[in-house]
């Protein structure tokens, strides 16, 4: 009986791993960073390579960011710079994102006292060639360290 109750666990135990470990077929790169304290420093920036093999189709790039139900404002301002590892002419752009109405309802999605934002600045984007691209997001709002920030990160997928 107990053999049983053990290989009946471990096939359960299977096939949620199985589930769980199917990757998504447009995703390149979903990667979030824990902010220590959930204190954004201007000098915290989070930095992810992208390997881009296929030039000659369309991407959409996301921000992620998680933030408690404490976060004061209701919108976010980041500097993204893009630069490619074989030497081109990096750029930086300042995005401002909205996380709530002006009534105070959070945009996001919320989970307890975190709400997650999946936040887009690029979509249909073509980048100029193959090779690994190096994105930075830096915040650039007035309070530094930002508090309440609890992750940020970086989707980049195949546009459909």
């Amino acid at each position: 009986m107990r053999a049983a109750i053990n290989r009946f666990s471990f096939i359960i135990i299977g096939l949620m791993l199985a589930v769980c470990s199917c990757t998504d077929p447009r995703g390149v790169l979903d990667q979030n960073t824990e902010i220590p304290n959930r204190n954004w420093a201007y000098v915290n920036r989070m930095k992810y390579d992208v390997k881009i093999d296929d030039p000659s189709i369309a991407y959409n790039l996301f921000v992620n960011l998680r933030v408690t139900a404490d976060y004061k404002y209701s919108n976010l301002f980041v500097l993204i710079k893009q630069s490619n590892t074989r030497g081109g002419k990096p750029w930086v752009t300042r995005y401002e994102f909205k996380l709530a109405n002006p009534d105070g309802e959070w945009l996001g999605k919320g989970t307890g006292n975190l709400y997650s934002y999946q936040l887009p600045f690029k979509t249909g984007y073509k980048f100029p060639e193959k090779g690994t691209y190096q994105f930075e997001i830096e915040q650039n709002m007035r309070d530094n360290p930002l508090r309440e920030v609890s992750d940020v990160g970086l989707r980049v997928e195949k546009a459909q």
